[in-house]
């Protein structure tokens, strides 16, 4: 986890900076923090300014793809009424299970869990899944 509340730029650079690259263009928000670590790793930043209802610039940057998963996983996280940080990647686990499973039916979603669980215990943790990225 990076940190609660708003992430700063020292946190984002902790988190994501390793792992980009120098000739990649960061789209965000219009969150200073974004603005800030663009500078400090020396990125080309396009902003996109959704409360004034600007949502694409130069016709292809958009932040809608993230805003969207980031919508589904609130809706999704919901239902529990607050997870403890302490199990929070096996709910984040389980939610990136069933959006990648969402087209199966029903049935093989389940038989695929029930396999997936059998497969021996899984020490996978979200620093794993970063560096994998």
């Amino acid at each position: 986890m990076a940190s609660k509340g708003r992430i700063t730029p020292v946190e984002l650079d902790k988190v994501l900076g390793s792992h980009i690259d120098t000739s990649a263009l960061l789209c965000s928000d219009t969150a200073t923090n974004y603005k800030k670590f663009a500078t400090m790793k020396d990125l080309q930043h396009e902003v996109i300014n959704v409360s004034k209802k600007v949502y694409k610039r130069k016709g292809i940057y958009h932040i809608q793809h993230v805003s969207g998963y980031n919508k589904r996983l609130k809706k999704w996280m919901d239902r529990f009424q607050g997870v403890s940080t302490k199990y929070l990647d096996n709910y984040l686990f389980l939610h990136r299970f069933l959006e990648l499973n969402k087209k199966f039916p029903f049935q093989e979603r389940v038989k695929e869990m029930l396999l997936g669980s059998c497969q021996g215990m899984n020490f996978t943790t979200i620093d794993d899944t970063r560096k994998t990225a």
